[in-house]
């Protein structure tokens, strides 16, 4: 595909629904004088934020409330969970002042199964004249990681970490918890250069515990693309070795390319065909003559999330002869966008024979934007006869957080 086709972002679709509010009890309490700010304060300090209470309405859900302990000087707070915000009305994601208090606050109905990654947006007096579109948009990019709450998750590119919050009945990651009776594999870093693409990448490589490199048999591979985010920042290789380790996969090879920068991730993972070609000329036959890894694609698997997902099922498209399985995690499926009137996956699957390859899809529920399109290549999937394809939702949104336990989930099923 040419490079002109990629978009610079996404269809801006409009949030079809409100962000459901809810009321904190606790947060009522504070503001009724049932209780004094300072036992409040101490409680957050022992539990940790968000507040999590269920909901007064009885019916399941539960109401998570995020806080900001502010001071005289704090004039706003924003609230940003992932995808649960309209980005055409952020107003509705500024938290609320107790009066008389340093107590800031903002809440949301949730089923028990919800999880997120968020960022908090403070203005302590030093932005833009509130109520300006100049001090929205610089609140917007006040980031900070939630001072309440110890769970973050590290991210790419230098970064600060980021907060999370877990439900209760959310799936939980602890197969990326490092387990003292379980052995670790092998993670080296190598250049690779790419003649078709013109440039050079890191890419890390993960080989199984026991193996050596005078080892015969002949591995599956695992391509995970966005290599930076997923080793060391998430710690693939421990989720790959408790895997292993429990028997859920096979012992195998993972070659993690990293994405060079942002405009570079646009291009190469916008369907580019000279990617394709590095992946399956260039990259497979370097790890080949260096690793004892399968040519079979039934034992292969191309994984990716956002832009990599999308490529992961274009890259099986195009060279199913490499390529057996598609672990697509929030594809955008979009791509190249709704002004081109089409969604290029969707019509290649439509339009092709039934190739040799198993489709492993999910996608957030959250994910307003991605959700109709991830749908319909559900549907055309199962049109064209990919019996064996797997499509899943998640309550949750284009994050991390939930990539995790997908990856899990879809590396047990392709491979297991």
């Amino acid at each position: 595909m040419p490079e002109s086709v990629t978009p610079a972002r996404p269809p801006r679709t409009p949030r079809p629904y409100p962000v459901e509010r809810g009321e904190s009890p606790r947060v009522a309490a504070l503001a009724a004088g049932e209780v004094d700010e300072a036992a409040f304060w101490r409680a957050v300090a022992e539990e940790g934020a968000p507040l999590v209470e269920p909901d007064p309405a009885g019916d399941g859900q539960l109401v998570v409330t995020f806080l900001w302990h502010g001071s005289p000087a704090t004039r706003a707070v924003l609230a940003l969970p992932n995808k649960v915000v309209d980005p055409a009305d952020l107003a509705g994601n500024l938290m609320a002042r107790v009066p008389g208090t340093d107590v800031w606050h903002w809440s949301l109905r949730m089923r028990p199964d919800w999880r997120a990654t968020y960022s908090l947006c403070v203005d302590e007096g030093d932005g833009p004249a509130a109520g300006t579109p100049e001090h929205a948009r610089w609140l917007r990019a006040q980031h900070r990681v939630d001072p309440l709450n110890s769970r973050s998750l590290p991210r790419r590119w230098g970064a600060e970490p980021i907060s999370y919050v877990e439900l209760p009945e959310a799936p939980r990651g602890d197969d990326w918890r490092v387990r003292a009776d379980v052995p670790g594999g092998t993670v080296t870093v190598h250049e690779v250069r790419g003649e078709t693409l013109g440039n050079e990448r890191r890419v890390w490589v993960y080989e199984p515990p026991g193996h050596t490199p005078a080892d015969s048999a002949d591995l599956p591979v695992l391509v995970l693309f966005d290599g930076e985010s997923w080793q060391p920042e998430l710690g693939l290789a421990t989720l790959l070795d408790n895997l292993i380790a429990d028997g859920r996969i096979p012992p195998l090879v993972a070659l993690l390319p990293e994405a060079l920068d942002v405009d570079t991730r646009w291009v190469e993972l916008g369907c580019d065909d000279r990617f394709v070609e590095f992946l399956t000329d260039e990259l497979l036959p370097w790890a080949s003559a260096r690793l004892p890894v399968t040519s079979d694609p039934a034992r292969t698997v191309l994984a990716g999330q956002s832009l990599g997902g999308l490529t992961a099922a274009y890259a099986a498209l195009r060279a199913p002869h490499r390529f057996g399985n598609a672990l697509s995690q929030s594809g955008s499926f979009w791509w190249p966008g709704a002004e081109e009137g089409t969604e290029l996956i969707t019509e290649l699957v439509r339009d092709s024979p039934r190739l040799p390859v198993r489709f492993w899809l999910s996608a957030g529920e959250q994910e307003w934007a991605l959700l109709p399109g991830s749908r319909r290549l559900r549907d055309a999937l199962r049109e064209r006869g990919y019996e064996d394809s797997v499509y899943g939702e998640f309550n949750g949104g284009h994050d991390w957080l939930c990539w995790r336990t997908e990856l899990a989930d879809g590396l047990v099923g392709l491979l297991g």
